[in-house]
């Protein structure tokens, strides 16, 4: 979804189009990279069923996951350097979400409800 380059951009130009892909099922899951993450993670979490963590290191990384079920990875390209990256985004791809776990799913299904209250027919 870009961009590109590395001139500045607008968040919203792309975290916006790659989170509808992301909710409308076109791709599985999505990681984002902005300057600290959560600028990302703001917008992504806007869309309806798109679930973005901010993940500095891998330990987060796998609790997003296997914890929260998350689909979308934000990472701060300012903050962390290409090898830790590297291990995250490797953590976060190969973590199964603890589905058959009570505690974990009774929160997720929480979350859900909760978006599922506030949808707003535009």
């Amino acid at each position: 979804f870009g961009p590109f380059s590395e001139e500045g951009c607008d968040l919203p130009d792309f975290i916006y189009p790659a989170s509808l892909a992301v909710s409308k099922g076109e791709v599985d899951r999505g990681i984002f990279i902005d300057g600290v993450g959560y600028g990302s993670a703001l917008i992504a979490n806007k869309i309806y069923g798109v679930y973005a963590a901010v993940c500095q290191d891998p330990f987060c990384a796998g609790l997003a996951r296997s914890h929260s079920n998350t689909n979308v990875l934000c990472l701060g390209g300012k903050i962390i350097g290409s090898a830790i990256a590297q291990e995250i985004v490797k953590t976060w791809m190969t973590t199964e979400y603890l589905s058959d776990n009570p505690r974990y799913t009774k929160r997720v299904d929480k979350v859900i409800e909760i978006a599922e209250k506030h949808i707003k027919n535009i």
